[in-house]
């Protein structure tokens, strides 16, 4: 068969529900798009492990700071193991993390932000947790079959993480003033960026994860779906948004894209976000000053046993 040939029986495979292992043949387009995503995906857990880490001195109590520890201990299990199966389509660990700390790949625009108090830990663990949840549960679906086993584990966990945050915020909820206080705080410098997570308007003619069914729902659906999981129970809580949710006959709490402001997301696209190059020089220092560890376990042993 010719290639075209091979492609077109390729799209009719995974357009029927077909799943794709690292092993099968596949179309240059789809195994470079695959691996750029999930790269991306490992790239945001590594990163989105310290903004959580950098609150863990400020946690009010011995067993917050336990749980806080364990939890930026999973994200960068999860980075382990995303990039691991990336590794399978023909990019080194190595290589995708220096990518990484010298700016040449990308990772999520919440993980560019500032963290300031304990509240920022509650909307991080509820709200940005809760939005990864969605995305990553429809991926679930996701033609390339790897990466579903290893969501599997990754949303279970992700599942405890949310609960984590949902604990912290009644908490805060149900407290004194001024924690109530800290938490709106945090849900106004932080609502733009989760509304930004789910990014722009998706093309579907032209997203060829969405033709290829790497990703199964488009960005504005998802975000949808998270509006109307999480804004009725934000003002439940007696909160408020920094900008109106206005609420349609339908049944839905939408946002219009128009009225989205998409500046901040241009500029962390760029890599200029307010913490990144901070964050990537802290994770660049941290590679080198790691090298010896590395190099003692890739040398044979020479210890007579």
């Amino acid at each position: 068969m010719t290639y075209d040939q091979r492609v077109n029986g390729f799209r009719g495979y995974v357009g029927a529900g077909g799943k794709v292992e690292a092993t099968d043949w596949m179309p240059d387009d789809y195994r470079a798009g695959v691996l750029k995503f999930i790269e991306m995906h490992a790239n945001s857990e590594m990163m989105g492990a310290i903004p959580e880490r950098e609150q863990i001195p400020h946690a009010p109590s011995l067993l917050r700071k336990m749980s806080l520890t364990a939890k930026v201990q999973d994200e960068v299990g999860h980075s382990q193991l995303l990039y691991r199966i990336a590794e399978d389509l023909g990019k080194s660990r190595e290589t995708m993390y220096l990518d990484l700390v010298n700016g040449r790949s990308k990772f999520h625009n919440v993980f560019h932000y500032p963290t300031r108090h304990w509240g920022d830990v509650a909307v991080i663990g509820w709200l940005i947790d809760g939005a990864a949840l969605v995305t990553q549960a429809a991926l679930l679906e996701s033609s390339y079959a790897p990466y579903t086993r290893v969501l599997k584990r990754i949303c279970a966990e992700e599942q405890l993480h949310l609960r984590h945050g949902e604990d912290i915020t009644l908490e805060l909820a149900s407290g004194t003033d001024k924690q109530r206080a800290m938490f709106q705080d945090a849900l106004d410098r932080w609502w733009l960026p989760i509304v930004h997570f789910f990014g722009p308007k998706s093309n579907v003619d032209k997203d060829l994860l969405l033709r290829w069914k790497v990703k199964t729902r488009t960005n504005e659906d998802l975000r949808a779906e998270f509006l109307d999981r999480y804004v009725p129970k934000v003002l439940e809580l007696a909160f408020t948004f920094p900008v109106p949710v206005p609420y349609e006959s339908g049944g839905h709490w939408v946002l219009r894209e128009d009225a989205i402001d998409w500046a901040p997301l241009d500029a962390i696209k760029r890599n200029q976000g307010p913490e990144t190059a901070r964050r990537l020089e802290l994770r660049r220092r941290t590679y080198e000053q790691h090298a010896w560890v590395r190099q003692a376990l890739a040398e044979p042993s020479t210890q007579v046993v």
